[in-house]
């Protein structure tokens, strides 16, 4: 399926499950979607299944998101819990799309309690509760953890998937890996087909030595190996160092939480010559999550960094990344978007793109992990394998029968889905979607100032001006709707909501 025919199902309101190859987009038209969404007015919870995916979208952990936590499963206190708890209400009501991106490594248990939790708190028994829901991920890339177990809870085994029996869109393009065989051993890995022919091309790969000229990132299982290596190569270099320390607002918890997500190092010590990553997006700037570069000098105590390829140089100022619950910033932290880019870990090079990195797959302990590994390169070029083990090239055998149905469900899709059409969304359009209307807000004042004297309580019990002015943005047409809008907590929608609802019905009849 084409990028344009997955956005224009998505924006019809369906439940997806986007899925596809590393390098097919899913990220860039999941950010189309998104965008497009939110100019049309709908309310976009985005979400991942780790605080890392999490970061590159701006979004949160489904964990925090949904208030579930590290709960593996939901008791009948937790069901109480959930229904008194007014704030995880709102939350719930307040949106019409729920993002969930990573699912490859979210459990599904966790995916059964996020449906449960959406079915009880927007009092509708429609998987998710009525929401439209955006999966996105790749099953073959890495599974999710069951510490202490060797069978995984894959998400597309849950009573949840079931339920939604999501449309799905598999994105077939590919835009990161060239023609020169590496694309095609990726391709027979996803078919099951590696054959001597792939074997001999990654045996060529085997210990090839790294040209002068080149520099490139190594690829390890364990964090243990990437500390080690960066520490080494820094201690190398003759210059003075500069450290520069993490800045943090918010709760400890909160702080701790987004910390963990972030991939900047809490205390980041660099010296001229040191090799580094960029960890965060900034496209006016000229940097991507994985471009690399080195660091020549210093501008006003900041770090010069010279990009390997085009050879530009960027003075690296502070980033920041926040958490956000509710329109709310519970948490930020700020740092510059750089860490040590000598080596790095498997899991926490998902999502980027390498022009080359060594590999080290002697102690691959998972399946999926050197898939993971290869494909984040753009060229079999590229890759410089140091080490490979009997787990390396394999992937989870259960996928593989999976993954067929899925290209042939996409395929019958897009058969009868045309391309979604361009789309641009000028600032002021979107300004305009979201401004108060005036005649409806001063509809509601009049029916609050009447309801208050027939009551006899003052205006402000009824509703406050901002809870007014909130509905005279979203009008809102069915209870469960005015549940989401700020203001309105369960016992003033049971009170005053089809009174509110019928003069809004009233004022969009008269327009």
């Amino acid at each position: 399926m084409r990028q344009r025919q997955a956005l224009s199902v998505m924006l019809d309101g369906a439940n997806i499950f986007l899925t596809g190859p590393p390098g097919a987009g899913k990220t860039y038209v999941l950010n189309e979607f998104i965008r497009r969404a939110r100019a049309r007015g709908k309310t976009v919870a985005v979400t991942a299944s780790t605080g890392i995916a999490a970061t590159h979208l701006n979004g949160t952990t489904i964990h925090s998101w949904s208030g579930l936590g590290i709960r593996d499963r939901l008791t009948h206190y937790d069901l109480q819990w959930l229904s008194s708890n007014d704030r995880l209400r709102k939350r719930y009501n307040a949106i019409d799309v729920l993002v969930i991106d990573e699912v490859s490594m979210l459990h599904g248990a966790r995916l059964d309690m996020v449906n449960e939790a959406c079915k009880l708190l927007r009092d509708s028994q429609e998987p998710f509760g009525g929401l439209q829901v955006i999966l996105v991920g790749d099953l073959f890339q890495l599974p999710p953890v069951s510490p202490g177990s060797r069978d995984f809870d894959f998400v597309h085994l849950s009573q949840a998937w079931q339920e939604l029996n999501p449309r799905i869109c598999y994105l077939s393009e590919q835009h990161r890996q060239v023609g020169d065989g590496l694309l095609e051993l990726l391709t027979a890995m996803r078919d099951g087909e590696l054959d001597q022919m792939h074997h001999e091309q990654l045996q060529k790969r085997l210990g090839k030595s790294i040209p002068a000229d080149q520099v490139v990132t190594r690829l390890f299982t364990h964090n243990i190996d990437v500390e080690t290596i960066n520490q080494r190569h820094l201690d190398k270099l003759a210059s003075d160092s500069r450290t520069y320390s993490m800045a943090t607002k918010g709760s400890k918890s909160s702080v701790e939480q987004l910390r963990k997500s972030v991939l900047a190092p809490e205390v980041l010590t660099v010296k001229i010559g040191a090799e580094v990553m960029f960890v965060a997006n900034n496209f006016a700037e000229g940097f991507v999550n994985g471009t690399r570069g080195k660091v020549i000098g210093f501008s006003s105590g900041l770090p010069e960094v010279q990009l390997h390829g085009n050879e530009r140089i960027i003075v690296v100022e502070a980033h920041s990344w926040s958490l956000q619950e509710d329109g709310r910033t519970r948490a930020e932290v700020t740092q510059l978007p750089l860490r040590l880019a000598w080596a790095i870990t498997i899991h926490k090079s998902q999502g980027m793109s390498l022009d080359a990195a060594e590999i080290d797959l002697s102690r691959a302990f998972t399946p999926g992990m050197g898939y993971v590994a290869l494909s984040r390169v753009r060229s079999l070029e590229g890759i410089y394998l140091q080490g490979l083990n009997r787990q390396a090239l394999q992937l989870q055998p259960i996928i593989y029968e999976f993954d067929r149905l899925l290209r042939q469900a996409s395929t019958l899709l897009a058969e009868n889905t045309a391309d979604a059409p361009d789309e641009v969304v000028e600032p002021e359009m979107a300004e305009a979607e979201v401004a108060i209307d005036e005649p409806l807000f001063q509809k509601l004042r009049a029916w609050r100032l009447e309801r208050a004297r027939a009551d006899k309580v003052a205006p402000f019990i009824v509703a406050h001006d901002i809870a007014l002015a909130e509905l005279s943005v979203r009008k809102p047409k069915t209870l469960q709707q005015l549940s989401g809008v700020k203001g309105f907590g369960p016992k003033k929608v049971a009170s005053y909501g089809e009174d509110i609802l019928r003069v809004i019905a009233s004022y969009g009849a008269s327009v």
